[in-house]
C-alpha cells in the first residue's frame, strides 16, 4: 500500500484543484493521500468526492502554521481533525487574517523596487484560498522578474529581504494541544529541514511533545539524513509515530507524489488514535 500524507492543493499553494490531486494520485500509484493545505479544510469536501470516484482513499487533514516565541516558523499537521471544531478554528482564522495582510503589506514593499501590485497577486490567488508567500511567487514568476518559485524564495521572499513582514502564528505547542482537542493528531512537519531556515532546538520538542504531540514527519526530501537518524532516536524515545511524505505542491514545488511514503501500520495507528474524523474510502 503507497501512502503520501502531506499535499497541497490550490485551496492554500498547490497548483492543482482538490479534484485534479486526487487524479494526480491515482497517476502516481498511490491508495492513500492526504490533502492537508494550510490553515484550511476547505478542499475536503471537492477531495472526497473525487477520492470516492477514483477508488483513493483520503486522509482529511490540514498543516497549521506556527511561530515560536523566537520568531522560528514550524508546521504542524493535523490529520483527522474535527473541522468545525470551534477552537482550532478561531485560531486558524486569526492566522489566515494575518497571513492576508502580511502579505498585501509584502507586495506593498516589493512595489517599490519591481512592478508588481497586489491585483497582480489576486490573479494567482483561488476563490477562498489561504495566502502566503507562493502567491507572490507565482506573481513574480508571471512578471518575468523570477524564472521560478525557488527563485523567487531565495532571492527575493527570504526572512533576510528587505520586503520581509512577519505575521501571527500559534506557538507550535499550542497548535499542538488545539488538535488534540478536536480530536486530531498532530504530526510534526519536517522538523529538521535546516535548508529552509531556522530549526526548533530540543527545547521546543520537548513543548510540543509534553502538549501531545503524536508523530514526527521524518522520511522528507528536506530533512537531512543525519537528521532523519535523530528524529527516528526522538520517535522511539517518546512513542512517536513516524510518517514520511512528498510535500507536493503540483508544479509549486519540485516534490513528486509518493517520493516519501508512510507504512500502513503507521495509517492505521493514526485512525485508530483519531475521533474528529474518518478516511474516505
Amino acid at each position: 500500500m503507497r501512502i503520501d500524507l502531506h499535499t497541497h492543493s490550490t485551496v492554500s499553494d498547490g497548483t492543482e484543484s482538490p479534484a485534479d490531486l486526487i487524479k494526480a494520485a491515482l497517476d502516481a500509484d498511490l491508495d492513500v493521500i492526504a490533502l492537508t493545505d494550510h490553515d484550511s479544510t476547505a478542499g475536503w469536501a471537492a477531495a472526497a468526492v473525487a477520492a470516492r470516484a477514483h477508488g483513493v482513499a483520503l486522509v482529511p487533514g490540514m498543516e497549521v502554521s506556527c511561530r515560536t516565541d523566537t520568531g522560528i516558523s514550524v508546521h504542524v499537521l493535523s490529520y483527522l481533525h474535527d473541522p468545525l471544531h470551534p477552537g482550532l478554528m478561531a485560531e486558524i482564522l486569526r492566522s489566515r487574517d494575518a497571513r492576508l495582510t502580511r502579505a498585501e503589506r509584502m507586495v506593498e514593499r516589493l512595489g517599490a523596487d519591481y512592478p508588481i501590485t497586489w491585483s497582480d497577486v489576486q490573479e494567482h490567488i483561488a476563490d477562498g484560498a489561504t495566502v502566503g508567500r507562493p502567491h507572490i511567487a507565482d506573481s513574480l514568476v508571471a512578471l518575468g522578474i523570477v524564472s521560478n518559485r525557488s527563485e523567487a524564495f531565495t532571492h527575493i521572499l527570504t526572512a533576510t529581504s528587505p520586503y520581509w513582514v512577519g505575521h501571527y502564528a500559534p506557538h507550535p505547542a499550542q497548535a499542538v494541544e488545539l488538535i488534540r482537542a478536536a480530536g486530531g493528531v498532530a504530526v510534526f512537519a519536517h522538523p529538521v529541514a535546516s535548508a529552509r531556515g531556522r530549526i526548533v532546538g530540543d527545547d521546543v520538542m520537548g513543548q510540543m511533545i509534553d502538549a501531545g504531540l503524536q508523530g514526527l514527519e521524518i522520511e522528507h526530501r528536506d530533512n537531512p539524513e543525519p537528521g532523519r537518524r535523530d528524529l527516528r532516536r526522538i520517535a522511539a524515545r517518546h512513542g512517536l509515530l513516524a510518517t514520511g511524505s512528498s510535500d507536493y505542491h503540483g508544479e509549486g514545488k519540485p516534490n513528486r507524489l509518493g517520493e516519501n511514503l508512510t507504512v500502513p501500520d503507521v495509517l492505521a495507528q493514526i485512525e485508530a488514535l483519531a475521533t474528529g474524523s474518518v478516511v474516505v474510502r
